[in-house]
């Protein structure tokens, strides 16, 4: 049977809580929100990861969809306080979707405290969704392994151009692979990667995951 899925974090604050809805089945589940992510992994004084931060840039009709309603001082320009309940809706709702973020260690997915220093930003006629990550536990060890998708494939996420992964803080032997989902080698094995979640298609999207690896020797 197809999963039904539905995406609470979509609706702007100030119209109330709307819901948006698609039968996630492999055979029709297709983006409706198209984000461009780019991403820090910051690093403590001893080496160990302690957060990741994300920069989300969501595609202009989405923005402009979310944006109905907020009244502002000036037309066509949205200060940080004025997007606030928005951000704020944003960040709750995305609690339900593990906030899109995955990191494992030894095939172990890392747990994450609530979102800190969240905020949304307008630029280039976009609305852009910083928060930070922190891990429950710091985490120094070889390898580390996060991925960024939506198990729905509801919302498509797609690394920025330039620079789209910092380590910031890492220490200087450390080094980062990045695997886009159009890499070829991708497909194949990220639907075997069923343990990140459960439920019948639940994984479908991991086919379009960007996978970034992180080797501090």
């Amino acid at each position: 049977m197809p999963a039904f899925r539905s995406i609470q974090f979509l609706a702007p604050a100030l119209v109330g809580v709307a819901v948006l809805s698609i039968w996630a089945s492999p055979a029709i589940a297709h983006p409706h929100v198209w984000v461009t992510a780019a991403s820090e992994l910051i690093y403590g004084p001893n080496g160990s990861v302690t957060a990741i931060r994300h920069a989300w840039t969501f595609d202009d009709m989405f923005s402009t969809y979310a944006l109905q309603g907020i009244v502002t001082k000036k037309k066509g320009v949205y200060t940080r306080e004025e997007l606030a309940p928005l951000a704020q809706t944003n960040v709750d709702s995305l609690k339900e979707y593990g906030f899109f973020t995955y990191a494992k260690v030894d095939g172990k997915k890392q747990p994450f405290l609530p979102p800190t220093d969240y905020f949304l930003e307008y630029k280039d006629a976009a609305l852009v969704l910083h928060f930070t990550l922190p891990f429950k536990t710091p985490i120094q060890t070889r390898e580390l392994v996060v991925e960024i998708f939506d198990p729905s494939y509801f919302v498509d996420f797609a690394l920025q151009k330039k620079n789209p992964i910092r380590l910031v803080g890492a220490p200087a032997a450390c080094t980062m692979a990045i695997e886009l989902p159009n890499d070829g080698s991708a497909g194949a094995q990220k639907l075997g990667e069923a343990n990140f979640l459960n439920g019948n298609n639940s994984n479908y999207g991991a086919m379009f995951a960007n996978k970034i690896t992180i080797d501090c020797p």
